[in-house]
């Protein structure tokens, strides 16, 4: 009987150990994670494809493609979102116009909106701006610096910060993109 005991309790306690990690994998994204190399350190993001199918699509297409090498970081809130993606950025005589107008963006929009309830706004979530219309999204991306529920169900979240979490609070409006690629 002892040993049946001792095996039950051994059983007990390697539940109690996966339980936290069994959790903890059904929450990732299971997409591609994407290597973000900046002037001030690198940091990685994986991506939702079940929630933001195009999204992802979209951003990973754009990143094979080199569009975001040589990007500045256009936004920077403390506190709130740094943000990227805009061509215009690589031309600091252009820097007043950064972020803003058509010239802002890849020029080729999503084209839906792809808000989950599942994904929100935590610190280190990874999701695309637009200018009113969720569908319009297209280049710009963010990282939230902290939870911001106040754009849950305004905006589609479709990755995460994975490691180098430090490094987007580094980030100031200037900062390069050295390079970005699909791990």
């Amino acid at each position: 009987m002892s040993t049946v005991r001792a095996l039950l309790v051994v059983a007990a306690g390697l539940f109690a150990i996966l339980t936290p990690v069994t959790e903890f994998i059904g929450q990732t994204g299971g997409g591609s994670v994407i290597v973000v190399e900046t002037s001030k350190g690198t940091f990685e993001f994986e991506t939702f494809p079940d929630e933001a199918p195009k999204t992802v699509a979209h951003v990973v297409d754009l990143v094979k493609q080199g569009f975001y090498d040589g990007q500045r970081f256009h936004r920077v809130q403390p506190g709130f979102v740094i943000q990227w993606g805009d061509p215009q950025s690589r031309d600091l005589a252009k820097e007043a116009d950064w972020g803003r107008g058509a010239e802002a963006s890849s020029g080729t929009p999503i084209g839906v909106a792809e808000i989950s309830k599942e994904r929100t706004h935590t610190t280190g979530a990874v999701g695309v701006a637009h200018l009113g219309s969720p569908a319009a999204a297209d280049s710009q991306i963010y990282v939230t610096l902290a939870d911001r529920a106040d754009l849950d169900g305004r905006y589609a979240v479709f990755g995460r910060v994975l490691s180098g979490g430090d490094v987007p609070g580094r980030i100031q409006r200037g900062d390069t993109i050295t390079r970005m690629y699909v791990k």
